[in-house]
């Protein structure tokens, strides 16, 4: 049974956390617990955060939150849009689906040739953030 979701996506504007974050509150509002990587850090000062000049410490331990929240998650949803699917996602991908979790995908639409290894890790790709809840549900039915 899915209870935990890791949310994986590009963290370079407000644009792709807004984003991000409405499909952690679809998730949320529907039962599910989500760790969202740019929201959920814990044991860092924020200042770090705000900038690009990060301390290795800082680095260090935002690799460890985000692959502890990786292993203890029942799956990933993935925002796959932009010109390439960023590498950090493809990352969080290709350790979910080497975990034996499933991979839900949203491309918000965009009509683009993809990675097809990375696409083979993909259980399925869904346009908007209101076909995820349905999606999930077909996997837990399916286990």
């Amino acid at each position: 049974m899915i209870k935990k979701i890791y949310i994986a996506g590009p963290l370079f504007n407000d644009h792709e956390k807004s984003y991000l974050e409405e499909i952690a509150n679809e998730l949320e509002s529907n039962g599910f617990e989500c760790f969202l990587p740019h929201r959920d850090q814990t044991g860092i000062d924020d200042d770090e955060l705000k900038g690009t000049d990060m301390s290795q410490k800082t680095k260090d331990k935002i690799f460890q939150n985000d692959l502890e929240a990786l292993v203890r998650a029942d799956m990933t949803v993935a925002l796959i849009t932009g010109q390439d699917i960023d590498s950090g996602t493809c990352a969080e991908i290709g350790h979910t689906f080497a975990s034996g979790k499933p991979v839900v995908a949203i491309d918000a639409g965009e009509r683009r040739y993809r990675n097809l290894f990375v696409e083979g890790m993909l259980n399925v790709t869904v346009n908007s953030v209101d076909q995820i809840i349905s999606e999930i549900e077909k996997l837990n039915w399916n286990k």
